[in-house]
């Protein structure tokens, strides 16, 4: 195969007229010509930080959503499927990906159970990190959420840090807020990455310290704005990621997005190609292509470098994509799972009113973390109630692993006016959480998620919905 366009060469900062190409699945060579097709020719985005459970499809589905956007690769923590099954889980992603030709390079989860105040399906302990980080097809520590851990030398965080060392695996970061002497520690420690910051501030000590800055721009963390102008000074040491990305967002664009608005900014070409190509192949020892003789044929075509609308993707010198149109054939997704039934009445939703006074956990649009508001409750019966005019409404959390009572609170923000939501796509333990107006249709959300084993579900007096997602509870098994 040969092809025709304008090479960018990001690595010699250069755009000259060339043709590719292909045999055998690699790069056979690149020769400069007089005049070519008018396109773009540059190495494929990867995304360098992603679970890719929060797709709500499974690997092979999200590779054939991916390519339509021009990405052949991804860096993937299966961290959340981690939290349900363990090492069966890990195993599960890795076996789904490797049916289609898209290049996954999935890590060994760090922090499973990600907390000690919620109940997980599942460990993963010291053992079982060695066991994965031993697997040729494990190729990194996942992010080390645990930073507490490292600043305090917790021994099982030591021990984990201590086995990638021993494997020669890059670890992860994972630490929001974290600056100073603190944010020292935790790079000392060989923590590599982190892709939690929200100011440029903090991004800038940890990049004095010797970290990448992976700049996210996920479904709901959004902080593109408030790094992306570190590309002008700092291109080497950045990469882009979407961390968690919706299937309705990844439909309409992946890195190609970020990409788009980089430029748009006035950022260099080059550095912005950097953060999306090369460091990622850099940092993680990906076997992508980046566009030399040798290499292997991962490489995307382009119409211009405005609208960057991705014509062609080729993994392997094979097309798998054009013109926004997957070529990547459905594969059977097969389901694994665990879920304990446990159908929930009204009754175990219900708060009784014991003061005057009561905590309400402010969700913020776009944004992982909450306040904490006081407010009065609404109290009929004896019970603290929603209350939809002050948008003061119920939250629950259903333990899906074993018998329990449901956690049940107030939360504002939400803007239901009738009815209940439930999902048990429900970071990090996957547990239910439901928020709604009142008891019996929270109930009515959880019971039908039970009776799918997972799933997202919407429900008032007189409909209901749910959409199943019987893997893992948190993907969906459709394979077309």
């Amino acid at each position: 195969m040969k092809i025709t366009g304008h090479i960018i060469d990001i690595e010699n900062e250069r755009i000259y007229n060339g043709e590719v190409e292909v045999s055998n699945g690699k790069i056979a060579r690149i020769t400069e010509k007089a005049e070519v097709a008018d396109q773009y020719i540059l190495p494929g985005f990867i995304d360098a930080h992603v679970h890719i459970e929060s797709s709500m499809i499974v690997p092979s589905e999200f590779a054939r959503l991916a390519v339509a956007h021009g990405t052949v690769a991804t860096v993937s923590d299966p961290h959340e499927i981690g939290n349900v099954l363990g090492v069966e889980g890990v195993r599960y992603m890795i076996a789904n990906g490797s049916q289609v030709p898209f290049k996954f390079y999935f890590g060994a989860p760090s922090c499973v159970p990600a907390t000690s105040f919620e109940t997980a399906g599942a460990a993963i302990d010291v053992k079982d990190v060695e066991v994965l980080l031993k697997d040729p097809a494990v190729n990194y520590l996942a992010e080390m959420m645990n930073w507490p851990g490292v600043l305090y030398n917790d021994p099982v965080v030591k021990e984990k840090l201590s086995l990638a060392r021993k494997y020669n695996k890059v670890v992860d970061g994972h630490a929001p807020g974290l600056t100073g002497d603190q944010a020292k520690q935790y790079a000392t420690a060989g923590i590599s990455t982190d892709h939690e910051c929200f100011t440029a501030e903090e991004a800038l000590d940890k990049l004095k310290y010797g970290m990448k800055i992976i700049i996210r721009e996920g479904s709901a963390a959004k902080n593109f704005e408030a790094l992306v102008n570190l590309l002008h000074d700092h291109a080497g040491q950045m990469m882009f990621c979407s961390d968690d990305k919706h299937p309705d967002s990844l439909e309409e664009g992946h890195i190609n997005v970020l990409v788009k608005r980089a430029l748009a900014k006035g950022i260099d070409l080059f550095k912005v190609l950097k953060a999306a190509c090369i460091n990622p192949i850099d940092h993680y020892r990906m076997q992508v292509g980046r566009l030399r003789p040798g290499d292997s044929a991962d490489f995307i075509v382009v119409d211009n470098l405005t609208a960057f609308t991705v014509r062609n993707t080729f993994i392997n010198g094979v097309m798998v994509a054009e013109n926004g149109v997957s070529k990547i054939a459905r594969v059977a997704g097969g389901t694994v799972n665990n879920f304990k039934k446990s159908y929930r009445k009204s009754e175990d939703f219900v708060i009784k009113a014991t003061g005057s006074s009561m905590r309400v956990i402010e969700a913020l649009d776009g944004q992982l973390i909450t306040n904490v508001l006081i407010d009065k409750p609404r109290v009929e019966g004896g019970n603290a109630v929603a209350d939809v005019d002050r948008d003061i409404l119920k939250i629950a959390v259903v333990n899906r692993y074993a018998e329990a009572a449901p956690a049940v609170a107030f939360i504002k923000n939400f803007n239901l006016k009738r009815g209940a939501i439930a999902s048990s796509v429900a970071h990090d333990s996957h547990n239910i959480i439901a928020v709604g107006t009142d008891d019996d249709s929270i109930a009515r959300a959880v019971n039908l998620i039970m009776a799918e084993k997972g799933g997202i579900a919407a429900t008032d007096q007189h409909n209901s919905l749910i959409l199943p997602l019987p893997v893992a509870g948190i993907m969906s098994a459709d394979d077309g």
